[in-house]
Order: C-alpha cells, then sequence, then structure tokens
C-alpha cells in the first residue's frame, strides 16, 4: 500500500486535513502583508527642498503653497531652481559643489503618507536608487530562502522548518520597524525575505503531502486565495495606518500569535516514511483517520507496515538540484519551466510593486490588484483538469497581449 492509498483509505480530504489547512492557510495572509508593504512603506511621495521654497513672512513656505510637482520631474526641478538662487547669492565657482544636491534638505508632502522609508532616510534624486537597491536585495531573500530553506525542509521535516521561518519573520520583521539606519532596513527585510520562501513553500508541500489525488489541486489553490484577501486587507491596513514603522509593526507582531503552532501543526506522515521513520508516522496516520472518522483496523496497518512498502521507501534515491537539467528531456522541461516562472514573477511583481506609479489612489489600486486575484484563481480550477498545456499557454498569451496593449494608453489617461 503506497501512501496515496493509505490516505484513500483514511480519507484523503476530510476533516483532519481541513483543519491542517486553517492552520496553513491563516499565515498566507501574513506573507502577503511582507510582500506588498513596500508598496506603502517604500513610496515615494511628492517633495521639494527647502532651498527652492517660496517663502512667506514666518520664513516657511508661502500659504497656499503644495507638493503637485512629479516625484520623477522634483530632482530636475530642484537642481533649476538653486540654480537660479545661486546666481543671484553665490559667485560662479561654488555652483557646480551644490547644484547635485540639496542643502536645505528634503520636504515631504503628507497628504498621503505620513512618514515613510523615502521621507525618513531621504532616498530621493542621487539616493533614489538606494530605494531599488533595497527592493532588489529583499527579492534576493526571496531567493536565498528558496534554496536554502528547501534543503533543510527534506532534511528536518516541513513543519519544523514553517515553524522556525514564522518566529524568524515575527521577530525581524518587528526588527525592521525600529531599524535605526537604512542599511540595517535592508538587512532585516533579506531576512524576512528568506521566511517568505520557508513558510509559503513548505506548507505547500505539508498540505499536498497530506491530501489524496482527487482533491490535491483544489486544496493547493485554497492557499492562493488567503494570500489574495492579505493583498485586499492590506489596502485597508495601510489606510488606516499612514506611518510606515506603525504600519510594519502592525502586519509583524501579530506573527507572535503563531506560536501555538507548536501545539497543533502535524508533521508531514509522508516525509516520516521517506526519512525511515514509520512508528511516528503511522501513529500520525492513525490519528488522521480517527479525526475523519474512519480508524484504522488491524488489518490496514498491517499493510502500512508492510516490508515491500518500507523497502519501496528504503530504496528511493536521493534527488537533488541536479536532476532537474540531467538528461535532455528533464533538462529541455526544466528549462521552459524556469524561463515561465521568471517572465511570470517579472510581470506580476513589476506591477504589484510599481502601483505608486499608476496616477490613481494607491489604496484603491491596491484592493483592485488583490480582487482580480480572486476569479484568476477560481478560473484555474476550471481549466487545469482539462489541459494544462492550453490553459498555460492561453493565459500567457492573454497576459502579454493586454501587456503590450498598454503601450497605446495615451498618457495621462
Amino acid at each position: 500500500m503506497n501512501f496515496d492509498e493509505v490516505l484513500d483509505r483514511i480519507g484523503g480530504f476530510g476533516r483532519f486535513q481541513k483543519t491542517l489547512y486553517v492552520w496553513i492557510c491563516l499565515p498566507q495572509i501574513f506573507l502577503a502583508f511582507h510582500m506588498l508593504v513596500s508598496v506603502f512603506t517604500g513610496a515615494v511621495p511628492p517633495h521639494l527642498c527647502r532651498s527652492t521654497w517660496p517663502l512667506g513672512d514666518g520664513g516657511g513656505p508661502r500659504l497656499g503653497f503644495n507638493f503637485s510637482i512629479a516625484p520623477g520631474e522634483s530632482c530636475t526641478s530642484v537642481q533649476d531652481g538653486l540654480l537660479s538662487q545661486l546666481n543671484h547669492s553665490l559667485p560662479i565657482t561654488e555652483h557646480s559643489s551644490t547644484s547635485n544636491g540639496c542643502m536645505g534638505g528634503w520636504e515631504f508632502s503628507k497628504e498621503v503618507f505620513l512618514s515613510t522609508v523615502v521621507t525618513e532616510w531621504d532616498l530621493v534624486c542621487e539616493n533614489a536608487t538606494l530605494n531599488n537597491i533595497g527592493s532588489s536585495i529583499y527579492m534576493f531573500g526571496l531567493l536565498v530562502g528558496a534554496v536554502l530553506f528547501g534543503t533543510l525542509s527534506d532534511k528536518y521535516g516541513r513543519r519544523m522548518i514553517i515553524l522556525i521561518g514564522l518566529a524568524v519573520q515575527a521577530i525581524f520583521g518587528v526588527g525592521v520597524a525600529f531599524a535605526p539606519n537604512f542599511y540595517i532596513y535592508v538587512l532585516l527585510r533579506f531576512v524576512v525575505g528568506m521566511t517568505i520562501s520557508a513558510v509559503i513553500m513548505n506548507a505547500f508541500v505539508l498540505g499536498t503531502e497530506w491530501t489524496g489525488p482527487e482533491k490535491r489541486m483544489l486544496a493547493g489553490v485554497i492557499t492562493d486565495y488567503f494570500f489574495g484577501f492579505g493583498y485586499i486587507l492590506l489596502a485597508g491596513v495601510a489606510y488606516l495606518i499612514r506611518d510606515w514603522r506603525k504600519l510594519q509593526l502592525a502586519i509583524s507582531a501579530p506573527g507572535f500569535l503563531f506560536l501555538f503552532y507548536i501545539w497543533v501543526l502535524p508533521k508531514s506522515a509522508r516525509w516520516l516514511m521517506a526519512s525511515n521513520k514509520h512508528e511516528e508516522a503511522l501513529d500520525l496516520i492513525r490519528k488522521a483517520a480517527l479525526i475523519n472518522g474512519k480508524p484504522l483496523v488491524d488489518d490496514d496497518i498491517e499493510l502500512c507496515q508492510s516490508p515491500k512498502n518500507s523497502e519501496k521507501v528504503q530504496d528511493l534515491r536521493k534527488y537533488t538540484v541536479i536532476d532537474l537539467v540531467r538528461t535532455p528531456r528533464m533538462r529541455k522541461q526544466s528549462l521552459i519551466l524556469f524561463y515561465l516562472w521568471f517572465v511570470n514573477v517579472l510581470v506580476y511583481y513589476g506591477l504589484s510593486l510599481n502601483i505608486s506609479n499608476f496616477g490613481m489612489n494607491i489604496y484603491l489600486t491596491q484592493m483592485i490588484f488583490g480582487l482580480v486575484e480572486m476569479p484568476a484563481r477560481t478560473i484555474t480550477l476550471f481549466t487545469l483538469n482539462r489541459s494544462r498545456r492550453i490553459s498555460q499557454l492561453a493565459f500567457l498569451a492573454i497576459g502579454g497581449l493586454a501587456c503590450l496593449l498598454t503601450i497605446f494608453i495615451p498618457d495621462g489617461r
């Protein structure tokens, strides 16, 4: 009796699996928070250099002064303004040393955000690249986490890595809110990015390893719904909390509540069997069968413990990432999938993390992007069982065409 047959005997998606998916899906909301919070914490509000202010009687900006200058234009405007002032007050020789920066410091509009990472550390003009580098380093953390925790989960189990990932995510996520400078902020965000991969990959694997083949696709899509819900919910949380440190704290501190997962999150019986921990696996299978209302009888237990089944598990070859490109056929399929994932992620996060430049209300745009996720997930439930190849081709073609058509949208519309 292989493990899929065991699942069929005890219930492939019974009460045990449904409860497991509750525990798996809840963290997905906070994963979405951490993935997309930089849309708000790293936003660039309209800004001007204080040296270019039209001054009023009190020395501050003149009444009615506004920040209507777009972020991308402000640096040029500042330098032009500085040169105009310097032409009347400084010798020509001093122009070059001051025209490349803002002597008076930056003033940011607080109409939308009370504070962001950009406003706190002046990440505009010559420092604007640092903000982009910070985002890239965070994404690099996702890559490192996927490689590192993917390997560790095979050695120490999915449950262990999920618990470690949630704990580290809460600790370092809260730490981000108290970062004393930009470099510490980037370092802490890098670690948070690693934990995102640790939790999202192993939660998906743990769920599918406990689910029977018939419901495996449905169970996998369920987790994506909760990620989309977190996408939508973040818009509301960010709307209510306009200070970046408080927002970061609000999305991170609840992570400590997942401490109770130590007592409720089960191990993977499939992984235990593959690791030759048959007795522990059988105890879990008995428990799952009892919760599903299909308790095992002696004959079933003997089948689960049969030497034939154990030999199959013990004789399984230990595969590595090299096996993805070892044979010509596998190499071709792997390279195609690598490219598809690269393209999808590039477009998805390229749009999702750049909504502040859409020229619309940032909170409304965030909510719309989240709402779109829901029908998109639902469509896959009706297409994947018919033809994965055709549905993949159709979705890529539609998505690519939509991206190309954006070129023809008139400016300012």
